[in-house]
């Protein structure tokens, strides 16, 4: 598997954003079994900037419902990735 495969999507929420602003950290969505030398490597090759820490969680997938048929939602993995001081990485470019 590419490092850049490991990386699914930016997450774009407003605990992303205010932590982004405040820490100069981008969240993303990535797959269950990346690591965090993985998730580090990855940002770095895709958008050029210093990583400088990885924190991970896993995200536990919502219990869904649909009249008596009782199913979930897949578990997924979420990375916080802080970066260097001066790094930016812009999703939203011009806006």
């Amino acid at each position: 598997m590419t490092p850049e495969s490991m990386i699914l999507s930016p997450l774009i929420t407003e605990k992303g954003t205010a932590a982004g602003e405040k820490a100069n950290q981008v969240v993303f969505r990535v797959r269950p079994g990346a690591s965090k030398d993985a998730i580090r490597d990855a940002v770095e090759s895709m958008f050029k900037v210093t990583v400088t820490k990885v924190r991970t969680l896993k995200m536990l997938g919502k219990k869904r419902r649909r009249g008596r048929i009782v199913g979930a939602r897949p578990d997924w993995k979420k990375a916080y990735v802080t970066l260097k001081e001066g790094d930016r990485i812009e999703f939203f470019e011009g806006v």
